[in-house]
């Protein structure tokens, strides 16, 4: 075997060797450099803990103008806010995030009014805004007020029994007030008693499920407001009588107003027969939603379950003026009591889903750009404290309200909560965990090491 030829072998074997390290080098440079750009993630959590909401994301990726968010805090807590932020920050190039030591950094944030440590800051152009905590939920509405830049103000009618924004109990609007003020809606109360007129000032009128008649004037005055342009979410309890209660009253003439604009309310009293409320500890008065129409309103929130207690059932057609449309409807599975006197269900005096619980109404008023809007819906409660969190129930009111106050562009599905995982053990199984784990589990063991002892001695 000739030298030339042991030559030549290594010089191709080196060749071979030099190709494939450039490839792997390659290949290895390209996954990085895709990885840097395209920073992906799988979530696999049940209730996606890990990932932004769709309502997130969409306002995220729709910037039309940098914003920039900025952490404030020492280099040593950063992590614990990275796994957040970062999030945010791979969802557009026109976001941008910011890490700041205020130790290393002490001029910049005494500049920026910087006085916590864990700040977190937003700035939109010149506008800028702090979030309350290291929230998902926080720090997108930080972002929404600072793209908003000027606030919407819902007005709540009082006076004749609605629900309270400083309620805090089951039927009470306190919640409602704290997550609609988060989005960068101002609240206040108005009354229609006093003086029968809608300040210029309301954004959206709200009718919280009214226990006693509406004056006439009250009703002139928000129809009259409605037909020049104005918005209003009018919701409306059955009249039933249950126990020794009050029955709630007809509001006869808001209810013909209603008609007026397309939304006929049913006298009637929806329960949920399918039984699947049970799973979730509610009985047949709370009907729940499933089905949704292709209105904006709705369209975001897919199979996500919504319930809507002590509802009525409307129909809904457009009449001259007014387009009416089904927001969303019960299950086939749901009846509906019409005998309303008595407080119990009479099988014969009932009528058979599905119904609808939900109604948008456009309302002409013939001038450019000046479009009345109504939302009607068949519950109050809903919307109240005891409600307010389940499933759907936050969305569904939020995304009326945004497309009352025509922010369609907000409409889609809310940071959630952390789920609470917890297991809850009783007494009982408590007594009967600690003695399988720390009793008998042992005992078995030493019991087996005996015995196979015992055999091989």
């Amino acid at each position: 075997m000739s030298n030339s030829w042991i030559t030549t072998r290594q010089t191709k074997f080196t060749a071979y060797v030099t190709v494939y390290v450039i490839i792997v080098v390659a290949a290895l440079g390209l996954v990085n450099w895709l990885a840097q750009r395209y920073n992906k993630s799988v979530d696999t959590t049940a209730n996606k803990r890990f990932s932004l909401s769709d309502q997130t994301e969409k306002i995220v990726k729709e910037l039309k103008q940098p914003v920039v968010i900025s952490y404030w805090d020492r280099s040593s807590s950063f992590p614990q806010a990275k796994d957040l932020l970062d999030r945010y920050d791979n969802l557009s190039g026109d976001l941008a995030v910011r890490y700041v030591d205020i130790d290393k950094n002490p001029q910049e944030a005494r500049a920026a009014g910087i006085r916590q440590l864990g700040t977190v800051s937003i700035q939109v152009g010149t506008k800028r805004d702090e979030a309350k905590s290291l929230t998902e939920e926080e720090i997108t509405g930080a972002i929404i007020r600072s793209l908003k830049g000027s606030s919407r103000t819902l007005c709540f009618i009082t006076g004749s029994g609605e629900a309270q924004l400083d309620d805090s109990g089951r039927e009470g609007y306190a919640g409602l007030k704290q997550i609609v003020e988060r989005d960068n809606y101002k609240t206040r109360t108005i009354s229609l008693l006093e003086k029968a007129e809608v300040p210029k000032e309301c954004t959206v009128l709200i009718v919280g499920g009214p226990k006693f008649d509406y004056l006439p004037a009250s009703v002139e005055a928000l129809k009259k407001y409605v037909e020049a342009g104005g918005r209003a979410l009018v919701m409306l309890e059955t009249p039933i009588q249950l126990g020794k209660e009050k029955p709630v009253a007809d509001n006869a003439l808001l209810a013909a107003t209603l008609q007026g604009w397309g939304v006929t309310l049913q006298k009637n009293f929806v329960l949920d027969a399918s039984g699947i409320g049970s799973a979730f500890g509610f009985d047949a008065s709370v009907p729940l939603v499933r089905q949704y129409d292709s209105h904006p309103i709705g369209r975001s929130l897919g199979g996500v379950a919504t319930a809507f207690p002590m509802s009525r059932a409307l129909e809904v057609k457009s009449v001259d003026k007014a387009t009416a449309e089904k927001l969303f409807s019960t299950t086939e599975d749901s009846i509906a009591a019409t005998d309303l006197s008595t407080g119990k269900v009479d099988p014969a005096k009932t009528q058979k889903g599905p119904f609808t619980l939900g109604a948008a109404v456009s309302y002409n008023t013939g001038q450019p750009n000046s479009q009345g809007r109504v939302v009607v819906v068949g519950s109050s409660a809903f919307a109240a404290n005891g409600m307010l969190g389940f499933n759907g129930n936050r969305n569904i009111v939020m995304n009326m309200l945004n497309w009352l106050s025509s922010d369609e562009d907000l409409i889609s599905i809310r940071p959630k909560d952390p789920a609470d995982n917890r297991i809850m053990l009783s007494g009982r199984q408590m007594t009967l965990l600690f003695f399988t784990s720390v009793v008998l589990l042992p005992l078995a063991i030493i019991v087996m090491g005996v015995s196979v002892w015992w055999r091989r001695r």
